[in-house]
């Protein structure tokens, strides 16, 4: 008799932690929880799998909330031993629908609109920099 009170016990435990285990997979944040209305424009990644693998991407803003753009930074895909670059424009204004590789990420003539840069080294070391083309 107490065998089976000791293993529906152990049951609703087990069912308990499976449970608020889900819940803690489903309800993780994102992206939509920020406040600057975060919209990706445009991203490249290189096909090289053997290198240092860089993601670049072009994000409009709402609004200049510089924590919640090393947040929406940190959501971004990175690859150790890679580079991650989150160019940010506001609302509004010309944003490159086009990426590229390297120091150069897209034509020039968008530089003027860039309010900043977010990069993540290959090292996991992380920086934003305000209007990184005046």
């Amino acid at each position: 008799m107490q065998r089976k009170y000791f293993n529906i016990l152990l049951g609703v435990i087990v069912l308990v932690l499976v449970g608020w285990m889900l819940k803690g997979t489903f309800t993780q944040p994102g992206t939509d929880g920020l406040k600057g209305e975060f919209k990706e424009i445009a991203h490249y990644r290189n096909d090289n799998n053997t290198g240092p693998i860089q993601y670049v991407f072009a994000v409009t803003v709402k609004d200049s909330v510089w924590n919640e753009m090393i947040t929406y930074g940190n959501f971004k895909p990175h690859h150790k031993g890679g580079n991650t670059k989150v160019y940010y424009f506001l609302e509004g204004t010309p944003v490159p629908d086009k990426l590229y590789a390297g120091k150069v990420n897209f034509d020039t003539s968008f530089n003027k609109y860039c309010i900043a840069l977010y990069e993540k080294t290959a090292m996991g070391n992380t920086s934003i920099e305000k209007a990184p083309f005046k």
